[in-house]
C-alpha cells in the first residue's frame, strides 16, 4: 500500500472513532430532544463534566476502569435530580424557559470546571493494558483508538436492543412518537422524561470519557463539541437514533478526512455537508417529513 493509501486508511479509521464519538453524543442529544422537545445546550458541559470526573477517579483510585463506569453514573444521578427539581417545574412555563435554563446550566458547569480544576488543559493516559499498536496489516493502529470504536459499538447496541426488545423502551420510544397518547395510557410521562434525560446525559459523559485520552481534556471542550451535536442530530434525524449513529460516522469521517487534506477547511466541510443534506431532505437522513 502506497502512503497516500495508507494515510488515506488511517484517516479514515479516526473518522469513524470520532464519528461513534459524536453518535454516542448525538443519540444522548436525540433522545432529550425527542422526549421533551427541547435542545439541551447543557449536554456539551455534561460532556465535559464526563471526562473530568474520569480525571479526578483515576487520580483517587489509580483505575482508568473504575472512572469510566463510575463517572457516567455520577453524571446520571446529576442530570436526573437536575431534570426532577430545576426543569420539570419550568414545563407549564413553556419550552423556551427550559431551553434558557440548560444554556444557564452549561455555563454553570463550565466555570465550576475552571474553579475546582482549573483553567488549564490536562492529558491523561488509556490503561496500560490498551496501551500500544496493533498491526493491521498495511499499517499499525493504536490498541485504544480500536478500544473507543469498539467499546461505543457496543454501548449504542446495547441501548438498541433496549429501546427495540425491553417494555420501557417501547415507552420510550412511543414517548418520542405521541407524549400525548402515552399520557392517557396512564404512563408517568415525566418519570420518562427523567429517565430519558439521565440516559442522554450519560451517554455524553460516556463519550467524554472515552475521547478524554484521545483529545486531552480542556475546560471548554463543551462548546466545542456542541455545534457538531446539533450537526449531528439535524442531519440524521430529529428525534431519530439510527439518524444519529450514521451522522455521526458521515461527520466524524468528513471531518477526519478534510483535517489531513484542507485542515482550514474542516469545519466549513462539515457544514456544507449538513447544508447539502438538509437542502436535499430537509427531514434528515431518517426522520420523517
Amino acid at each position: 500500500m502506497d502512503n497516500l493509501a495508507t494515510t488515506v486508511a488511517i484517516q479514515f479509521f479516526n473518522g469513524l472513532v470520532i464519528g461513534m464519538i459524536y453518535a454516542l453524543i448525538g443519540i444522548g442529544l436525540t433522545l432529550i430532544l425527542g422526549l421533551l422537545d427541547i435542545p439541551n445546550f447543557a449536554h456539551g458541559a455534561l460532556y465535559a463534566l464526563g471526562a473530568y470526573l474520569l480525571l479526578q477517579l483515576v487520580g483517587v483510585t489509580g483505575s482508568f476502569w473504575l472512572g469510566m463506569l463510575v463517572a457516567p453514573v455520577i453524571v446520571f444521578t446529576v442530570s436526573v435530580i437536575l431534570e426532577r427539581f430545576m426543569i420539570r417545574p419550568l414545563y407549564p412555563a413553556g419550552s423556551n424557559y427550559v431551553l434558557l435554563f440548560t444554556f444557564a446550566v452549561s455555563v454553570i458547569v463550565q466555570e465550576l470546571i475552571i474553579i475546582l480544576w482549573g483553567p488549564v488543559g490536562f492529558s491523561i493516559l488509556p490503561p496500560q493494558a490498551l496501551a500500544g499498536s496493533v498491526d493491521l496489516g498495511p499499517f499499525s493502529y493504536p490498541r485504544y483508538h480500536l478500544f473507543v470504536m469498539i467499546a461505543s459499538l457496543a454501548v449504542i447496541l446495547g441501548l438498541w436492543l433496549m429501546l427495540e426488545r425491553t417494555r420501557y423502551g417501547a415507552i420510550m420510544r412511543a414517548g418520542i412518537e405521541n407524549k400525548t397518547m402515552v399520557s392517557a395510557l396512564g404512563i408517568d410521562i415525566y418519570r420518562l422524561f427523567t429517565v430519558g434525560f439521565g440516559l442522554g446525559a450519560s451517554l455524553a459523559a460516556l463519550a467524554g470519557v472515552l475521547i478524554a485520552p484521545i483529545r486531552g481534556l480542556m475546560p471548554y471542550m463543551g462548546v466545542d463539541i456542541l455545534p457538531f451535536a446539533f450537526v449531528v442530530v439535524a442531519v440524521g434525524g430529529l428525534g431519530n437514533v439510527i439518524g444519529a449513529i450514521a451522522a455521526g460516522l458521515i461527520i466524524g469521517v468528513t471531518q477526519s478526512l478534510t483535517t489531513q487534506f484542507w485542515p482550514q477547511g474542516s469545519t466549513i466541510t462539515i457544514f456544507g455537508v449538513m447544508a447539502i443534506i438538509l437542502l436535499t431532505r430537509p427531514q434528515g437522513l431518517f426522520g420523517a417529513r
